[in-house]
């Protein structure tokens, strides 16, 4: 570990500027500085930089943190790196030290036990006459030495007791081998015995490097073909992306993640070339697997099998990317191939002439949709449309959604207008379902604060007086919008009314009335904003009504999300998992006191609550 003092020192010497300006080209606007978001696409500048506070937020994507959790994601690298990192260009010397009284982790034995497991495995297959078959398959598939020490791919012999017998001579209970998978039991037997035999081991790391499960292929004839651990207290498979942690900077480093389905298509090309690839483990790619990738890039290009399940699994995963911000395509391979047999069949070249050809994620959906005949009349159009709505409605990025409706239009002759209408028809229900009530009260409740009676008097919330000032005073517009674009963004409005008049404001800071390209609600209520008399608050103090509505939407954006992230804290049931969403909440803690918000009475219970929390995990 790294003593605090030192970690306080490299953030305090830290030029963030220099250091993001590494990988992003900021410029300056103000007293900020401001760029296109590197962890999401967009069209214009929502990724800011406060030097004078030392952190970073992305309004189109929320990412946002400190110089250390920036270069945790875009570089790929663990906390203990990131400070190196950031110190090496700061001029700080750091060191390493023990904790004097280590507190003993709970979880030790079983890493423990795999770590022994997987070494165990290792000099199985290595074994001159034990793994002999094994190693001939390997061979036959076209991986190398190089690629099993790579991997530290193993042998499990087909023997019912080997590895319990060899643990237990290293003192390794079954209690802790039961707890990690390696060993299962039956009705038909009255002792454990080896879950994995007369298989290829993959042992499966996580980001950090532990190894948490294993997989198994089996050679010769026998089912399932391919067996993964069960789930433990270490291994979650919807967490871990097979490979990752030796992938994540070939990722990084090459702009785009390819994700396949198994660990032998993974590792046939990793050992043709390949190595920014990842691999899902016997499960759907889930919202934390997306999460994971954006760490280190937006590029996902999916290399599923091309049958029907092959394709219905690529659609699902391409919408759960959207959905968080990711830009996902599809490598459609000849038919009857996977990516093992195309590199060994034809070679590297035919996998990266695929590659070079993937299709954007709705192209390909319209595409099959086309060879099928889907738009070929109008009850087929109609049905069409339904299947292309999930991908319209899951894409996050809003420049990439407003060129997915212009497609599906196009191409399906449904206008854009019948379109987004479609779209809103879920989205303001699923809002208001996933805003806690106490929230939307508040929305309707104005800010309290320096304006007392006359604020209070008045029934409109919080988004409704910011957008009223910012549309009555176009002298101080720019201003207004620049400092509110430092604390909120257009998602942080519950009515897709506000959303919209705020982020035409921001696409046209000196908007003087309704354009010709909106709708008429929009232009209604845009008009209604310009007509409507000031009070004597706004009269008086309207930069101030103005800053304290824009806390008050920050304000509820973050109690939300502490509020989300403290159910699931209660519900985690592994002290790791608990772990991670302690820090979580901290970072929206430091957030919050970075931005300045003024926690209400209840936020400010809530916090106590949370800082109980933290205390204890």
């Amino acid at each position: 570990m790294i003593p605090d003092d030192q970690v306080d020192e490299v953030r305090a010497r830290a030029d963030i500027v220099d250091i993001i300006g590494e990988f992003v080209p900021l410029k300056k606007a103000g007293r900020e500085y401001k760029a296109n978001c590197p962890f999401h696409e967009e069209r214009t500048p929502s990724f800011y930089v406060v030097p004078d506070k030392g952190f970073y937020k992305c309004f189109g994507c929320a990412e946002s943190g400190d110089v250390f959790s920036f270069v945790m994601k875009k570089a790929g690298l663990d906390f203990v790196e990131a400070v190196k990192y950031v110190a090496g260009r700061s001029g700080v010397e750091v060191r390493e030290v023990r904790r004097e009284r280590e507190e003993e982790d709970p979880l030790r034995p079983l890493v423990e036990a795999n770590a022994f497991a997987a070494d165990w495995f290792r000099r199985q297959l290595a074994d001159p006459s034990v793994g002999e078959v094994a190693r001939a398959y390997l061979t036959q598939r076209g991986i190398g030495d190089e690629t099993v020490e790579a991997f530290e791919l193993g042998w499990a012999p087909d023997d019912w007791r080997r590895l319990r017998e060899a643990a237990a001579t290293h003192g390794i209970t079954d209690e802790v081998l039961l707890a990690t998978g390696l060993l299962t039991t039956s009705e038909n037997s009255d002792e454990p015995y080896d879950r994995f035999r007369g298989r290829i081991v993959f042992p499966i790391h996580d980001v950090g490097g532990r190894i948490v499960a294993f997989g198994g292929r089996i050679v010769g004839d026998g089912k399932p073909k391919y067996l993964n651990s069960p789930e433990t207290v270490l291994y979650h498979k919807s967490d871990v992306l097979y490979g990752l942690q030796r992938s994540r900077h070939a990722i990084r480093r090459e702009g785009a993640a390819l994700v396949v389905e198994g660990y032998m298509d993974l590792v046939s090309l990793a050992a043709a070339g390949f190595e920014n690839v990842v691999a899902t483990l016997g499960t759907a790619l889930t919202p934390e697997h997306a999460q994971l990738l954006k760490r280190y890039t937006q590029r996902v290009v999916l290399l599923f099998d091309c049958d029907s399940a092959g394709l219905k699994a690529t659609f699902r995963a391409g919408d759960v990317l959207l959905a968080h911000g990711l830009h996902p395509s599809v490598a459609t391979l000849p038919e009857g191939e996977d990516p093992d047999t195309l590199v060994r069949g034809q070679g590297p070249d035919a996998l990266r002439m695929q590659l070079d050809r993937a299709l954007d994620l709705l192209d390909r959906k319209l595409e099959i949709l086309d060879e099928r005949g889907w738009f070929d009349s109008i009850d087929r159009r109609r049905n069409a449309v339904d299947k292309l709505l999930p991908t319209l409605r899951a894409t996050r990025d809003p420049a990439l959604r407003d060129i997915y409706i212009a497609q599906v239009s196009t191409r399906t002759g449904v206008r854009r207008e019948t379109l987004e209408a479609e779209l809103a028809k879920d989205e303001p229900g699923a809002m208001r379902a996933a805003t806690p009530a106490r929230d939307r009260r508040r929305e309707l409740t104005p800010a309290r604060g320096e304006f007392g009676r006359s604020a209070a008097r008045t029934p409109m919330g919080p988004a409704h007086r910011l957008l009223k000032v910012l549309a009555r005073d176009r002298e101080r517009r720019h201003e207004r919008i620049e400092y509110a674009l430092l604390r909120i963004g257009p998602e942080d409005f519950s009515s897709d009314l506000d959303r919209v008049i705020f982020q035409s404001f921001l696409d046209d800071p000196d908007l003087s009335g309704p354009s010709a390209a909106m709708e008429p609600r929009v232009a209604a209520y845009l008009e209604r904003l310009l007509a409507e008399p000031a009070d004597a608050a706004e009269m008086d103090h309207g930069h101030r009504v103005f800053q304290e509505s824009v806390a008050q939407l920050a304000e509820n954006r973050l109690y939300r999300q502490m509020e989300q992230l403290q159910g699931e804290i209660e519900a985690a049931g592994d002290l790791e998992t608990k772990t991670r969403l302690v820090k979580e909440k901290e970072r929206l803690r430091a957030e919050a006191a970075a931005l300045g918000i003024r926690w209400a009475p209840a936020a400010r219970k809530f916090a106590r609550g949370f800082n109980d929390t933290t205390k204890s995990p």
